[in-house]
């Protein structure tokens, strides 16, 4: 990061390290935000001509250089070339965080000790935040770089929020913020990033269609109408492929998936 100062009127010059240096384009907004952690941040808007390739045309798309990928919790990312990517190691960050929660019941309340260590708390809050962001725009990054277009759900996350047994696990994985990402360097690096309705993507079977319900605890995908049989995982994501494909209007066959 670089350092730079900001004189705003009426409140004053402001030192600060900024993570990029501005786009040359007209400054509309200056955001100025007290965070839990007492630390202050400075947000600029600028209005500016993006120089971002442009997306390629549906017409010259090959089905082969696009991807469907299925969010979980077990593994945050199965794509439907058989990729599959964990979710963050949070273990040494819940640790801190319980371990900084403990401190914080021992203080008296709103009492100097006790606000030290709120501000403690919440820098662990917002360190374990920060991975996450980190983590969803480097792998947004790397797809939408290789890829002309990538296929995800449109997961209605606080539905998922209320099932009971996952919402903590769910919570964390913050797919809507992994999505906003996706659309972020999709529209950076001139892919298509495409949305589907989730309904259906773990029955339905991507080769022909049919739905069979499959309890959690069954991770294999088998097919009693047409057979087909692979990972559960791999069935969702090369479904959310075939949904993509269809949204976009790209023209495929079922062997174009995999």
């Amino acid at each position: 990061p670089g350092h730079a100062t900001v004189t705003l009127s009426k409140i004053g010059t402001f030192h600060l390290n900024y993570h990029r240096p501005l786009p040359n384009g007209k400054i509309t907004q200056v955001i100025l935000k007290k965070q839990k952690t007492s630390d202050w941040t400075v947000s600029v808007n600028v209005k500016y001509d993006a120089d971002y390739p442009e997306k390629p045309s549906v017409d010259s798309i090959d089905p082969e250089n696009t991807v469907g990928i299925d969010l979980g919790i077990t593994k945050f990312i199965h794509d439907s070339t058989g990729r599959a990517i964990l979710p963050l190691d949070e273990d040494e960050d819940r640790e801190r965080i319980e371990k900084r929660h403990r401190a914080i019941s021992r203080k008296e309340y709103e009492s100097k000790n006790w606000n030290k260590a709120r501000k403690r708390l919440s820098k662990a809050y917002a360190r374990l935040t920060n991975r996450w962001d980190d983590f969803y725009e480097k792998l947004a990054h790397d797809y939408t770089l290789v890829n002309d277009a990538v296929f995800l759900e449109d997961l209605d996350v606080a539905g998922l929020l209320q099932q009971k047994g996952h919402s903590r696990n769910i919570s964390s994985m913050s797919w809507r913020r992994a999505i906003q990402a996706f659309q972020r360097q999709g529209a950076k690096n001139g892919c298509h990033v495409i949305l589907v309705p989730p309904e259906g993507t773990t029955k339905r079977c991507s080769k022909c269609g049919v739905e069979t319900e499959k309890p959690l605890w069954i991770r294999e995908h088998y097919c009693p109408a047409c057979g087909f049989t692979t990972d559960r995982d791999m069935n969702s994501a090369l479904e959310v492929k075939r949904l993509g494909l269809e949204k976009l209007g790209v023209e495929f066959e079922w062997s174009d998936l995999g």
